[in-house]
């Protein structure tokens, strides 16, 4: 199976890609998180969530992250700015995304991913519709749910008319196979004059029926970061054995005790800082995910601490400044990269 997951994220890029790929502007914390808060509840029953602060993205996260690379910066911000003149949308309105995803086992030990996304912001979600909808050439249906109408568009077809010019081939060829890895359709509607919702039509439908909402068990998760810039959420009753290719080994086994994942990532007072927990079924298990995480960390640095290029430092620190801990059945990785090691890795790119 083709990883359906990057496919449909691609998909919707590519939908929107005459207006281009991403979002931003600050707010007041408060108003961000009722804003984070209003989508997650758009969604319905999910077994992983994101919710995603777009707006101070792009107008603040990621000016500080590429401030060494300039160039990446300006390709980034050049790109916008055409897709603003070229549709007339400035994709920087947009404020928030929140996305929930249903998986299921697929072929062998694959997994399916099932995905509906929901962006609000000071855009007209129904432009975004029509734009879609002229991109396509007619190339879609349209179905009623309620008294909403959702255009269904054919993935592939909509990627192959829509994959812009790539100068980097590595770019192209990524690009090429998520969309080949497009088999299913996108479903596109507006669920109010400036939200959009996209996905598949059997997620899609789900969200507009509003027969159910993402669980307390996850809402609660995301709100321990309400405030960062992306927050997930996600459950595995059955352990993560069908996620991750694990032996039947003492490792694969703690792993697998994994039963609840959540996290966030946030740019905050000079440093990108990631935090992650893991909920484990029983406290001993925690205590040997912990002992597991601790003991590859010693191995990490022992490898790596004595290398004297500038990218293998900044890696030696990172796994150096990895923080663990646990509480019970809970065990939390703390890791805040200075802006300053941000910079070497940030100008590598090319």
């Amino acid at each position: 199976m083709k990883n359906k997951l990057l496919a449909v994220f691609t998909a919707g890029v590519l939908l929107f890609n005459l207006v281009g790929a991403s979002l931003a502007g600050p707010r007041h914390k408060k108003t961000r998180v009722k804003q984070a808060n209003q989508l997650v509840a758009l969604l319905p029953a999910s077994d992983a969530v994101v919710a995603f602060d777009s707006k101070r993205f792009l107008n603040d996260a990621l000016p500080t992250l590429l401030s060494a690379n300039q160039p990446a910066l300006a390709q980034i911000t050049a790109k916008l700015d055409e897709v603003q003149q070229k549709s007339g949308i400035d994709l920087r309105q947009f404020d928030q995304v929140a996305a929930g995803f249903t998986m299921k086992q697929g072929a062998g030990k694959d997994v399916d991913f099932d995905p509906v996304i929901v962006a609000r912001g000071e855009i007209k979600a129904g432009a975004l519709v029509g734009i879609a909808k002229l991109a396509s050439n007619g190339t879609y249906r349209e179905e009623k749910i309620g008294d909403r109408t959702v255009y269904v568009f054919s993935a592939r077809e909509l990627g192959k008319k829509n994959i812009p010019a790539a100068t980097n081939s590595k770019i192209a060829g990524a690009v090429g196979r998520a969309v080949d890895g497009l088999t299913n359709e996108i479903a596109v509607t507006s669920i109010d004059s400036n939200t959009l919702a996209f996905g598949s039509l059997v997620r899609v439908r789900e969200a507009l029926e509003a027969k159910s909402h993402v669980g307390v068990e996850l809402t609660t998760l995301l709100e321990r970061k309400p405030a960062a810039i992306m927050s997930f959420a996600a459950k595995a009753p059955n352990g993560l054995s069908k996620f991750l290719p694990l032996e039947n080994d003492e490792l694969g086994a703690t792993i697998d005790s994994i039963r609840y994942l959540c996290g966030s990532m946030d740019v905050t007072d000079g440093n990108a800082v990631l935090q992650v927990m893991a909920r484990t079924v029983k406290p001993e298990q925690a205590q040997s995910l912990l002992e597991t995480l601790e003991g590859l960390q010693m191995v990490g640095k022992a490898l790596i601490g004595g290398s004297k290029g500038a990218d293998k430092q900044v890696y030696a620190r990172l796994i150096d400044s990895v923080k663990f801990a646990r509480t019970g059945n809970e065990v939390n990785l703390d890791l805040r990269v200075p802006q300053s090691d941000i910079d070497v890795l940030v100008g590598m790119i090319k």
